[in-house]
């Protein structure tokens, strides 16, 4: 099967919305090129992520924020669990949130960020590629907007604010893992849409309509971007929320790590999810759902 094409996010917003449209109808996921996040920026993210996870371990931890449902902070190797699999993916990460304003209304739903002490270009870094990928994921939301038929701004209100996350994710060198586990077992995102960085290491693979796995493999810089649960829940199934993971390397990439930034775009805590059209789920809030399957998951 042929690999997905890139999708320049610079055409006309009538194009892109088709071609968006399809690829995720098809596919649930789509590659997208000419997104305007700068590569320098990328560049130094990857720098500083290497950086975090080559700390020590007691370091590391000291930044774990136990019974915050990994929101923020580090998550230790083994935490996390693909809802159904018995055993934990081979992973650790750490999440940037949001910063709000103090008082704000939204604050009972989203964490203080921490930011690791010993990395001083940390905290900027990733303050302004949060940023970029917040802006990106709207340029994307307005063009599946156009291809659902709805205005551009259809979203804007929806993710004004939302608790989105940017994950610094690290799978270190899998000789020695518990037999059954792999980095990420298969599962399917639970946020609006998924914007990735750092794919263009092998191991990410998608579940076709066909039930055969397809290796994603953009070129270097461009973004993977899939549906969310939320967001096909939203649209009472018309955009698919794609059931991926991520597979174990052989030979010498087995004895590597594998560094990535996905960026978990959501709506507002406070967003009712209703479905667009016929059939779908009963409505439910955004943040009622995402702890929902946060318990899932392990996490919370």
């Amino acid at each position: 099967m042929a690999p997905l094409t890139p999708i320049p996010l610079s055409s006309p917003p009538a194009q892109l919305g088709a071609q968006l449209g399809a690829a995720f109808e098809e596919h649930g996921f789509a590659v997208v090129s000419e997104h305007g996040i700068p590569p320098e920026l990328i560049a130094e993210a990857d720098k500083q992520a290497r950086a975090l996870f080559a700390l020590p371990e007691p370091v590391r931890r000291s930044y774990h924020q136990p019974g915050g449902g990994g929101a923020r902070g580090y998550t230790p190797f083994g935490a996390e669990r693909a809802k159904g699999a018995q055993v934990h993916d081979l992973k650790e990460f750490w999440h940037i949130g949001r910063d709000l304003p103090p008082g704000d209304p939204l604050e009972p739903f989203m964490a203080p960020n921490v930011w690791p002490a010993e990395l001083p270009a940390f905290h900027e870094t990733f303050t302004r590629l949060f940023a970029a990928f917040d802006e990106c994921g709207g340029q994307i939301l307005s063009a599946i907007a156009l291809h659902l038929g709805l205005a551009p701004d259809h979203f804007d209100a929806s993710v004004e604010q939302g608790n989105s996350v940017l994950r610094l994710l690290h799978y270190p060198p899998v000789e020695g893992a518990a037999e059954g586990a792999v980095r990420a077992a298969p599962h399917e995102d639970i946020n609006t849409i998924t914007l990735l960085l750092g794919a263009e290491e092998a191991g990410l693979e998608l579940l076709t309509r066909d039930g055969r796995w397809l290796a994603i493999t953009p070129p270097p810089g461009a973004l993977v971007v899939n549906i969310g649960d939320m967001l096909q829940r939203l649209t009472a199934g018309r955009l698919r929320s794609t059931t991926h993971r991520v597979v174990n390397p052989a030979g010498p990439a087995a004895q590597r790590s594998r560094y990535s930034l996905p960026f978990f775009l959501h709506f507002r805590p406070d967003f009712m999810i209703v479905p667009i059209g016929e059939g779908g789920e009963p409505p439910i809030t955004a943040h009622d759902y995402l702890m929902q399957r946060l318990r899932e998951i392990n996490l919370a």
